[in-house]
């Protein structure tokens, strides 16, 4: 494991696998390095493959208040670290996560955005983002953890049965001790300032070549939101990975990033 400091100075602990053009993955909602490691393990043998937990997350340090803006220093503070200048695949709100940075103008070379998870513009959809986001603030304020955990995994469709049943396994005291990160993912999203949808704005400024990727079992919105987001991009083009839903395995999704990623 390493360290980098970012510009807040915050401590962002983080590994690298592999040699060749460097490669930082962004992880999603609940999620610390060691979930995505896997992938960059597999990535290492083609790249310099960076996974790190992101901020308030495992061995990261954390600084208030949040504000997007110290996330993407966060990610600017690895670009530099790797070389100055990095290739970037997120995964869910990590891509929506990478997708602010490569806006910010941070020096991404290619971006890789991989089912994130954006609302479709309808009133309905709209109003259940901002009320998730009302009542996750209400219970991390409360700290009651373990219930903002549930109300995440229940509104992305697991259903209570199954949530009742992930609170007795020994690896849920992890998702408690990052439940208040969900209030992060949450912004990054914009649950509350947008009600969840596609921040269109920040679309046109992503000058890096971006691929868009959805999982072909994934819901059909997701897929149709991966298409409208590809077109919507200078320099956008669009995957389905046929078979696959949210998460992809390593062995499947590594050579996707190697065709797409050299020369980049």
């Amino acid at each position: 494991m390493h360290k980098v400091t970012s510009p807040d100075g915050t401590s962002i602990a983080y590994e690298r696998f592999g040699t060749g053009p460097p490669l930082i993955l962004v992880a999603g909602a609940l999620c610390d390095r060691a979930v995505i490691r896997p992938h960059a393990e597999r990535l290492g043998e083609r790249f310099t493959a960076v996974c790190y937990d992101r901020r308030g997350r495992g061995d990261s340090g954390d600084t208030a208040p949040y504000e997007v803006e110290r996330e993407i220093g966060d990610l600017g503070a690895l670009v530099a670290e790797v070389g100055g200048a990095a290739a970037v695949y997120g995964h869910s709100s990590g891509a929506g996560l990478a997708l602010h940075a490569a806006a910010a103008g941070l020096p991404i070379t290619a971006l890789v955005l991989h089912e994130p998870p954006y609302t479709p513009d309808e009133a309905e959809d709209r109003h259940v983002a901002r009320e998730y986001a009302r009542e996750l603030e209400s219970l991390l304020a409360a700290g009651r953890r373990g219930d903002a955990a549930a109300l995440f995994m229940a509104t992305v469709g697991t259903p209570p049965e199954v949530i009742d049943g992930m609170r007795a396994e020994p690896w849920w005291a992890g998702a408690e001790a990052m439940a208040p990160t969900l209030a992060y993912d949450s912004a990054v999203m914009g649950d509350l300032t947008r009600g969840g949808t596609v921040p269109g704005e920040l679309l046109g400024k992503v000058a890096a070549p971006t691929l868009v990727l959805c999982g072909g079992a994934s819901y059909g919105w997701m897929i149709d939101m991966g298409r409208r987001i590809a077109a919507a991009l200078p320099d956008g083009r669009y995957r389905v990975l046929d078979g696959h839903e949210h998460v992809v395995p390593p062995e499947e999704l590594a050579p996707v990033l190697a065709e797409f990623l050299p020369g980049r």
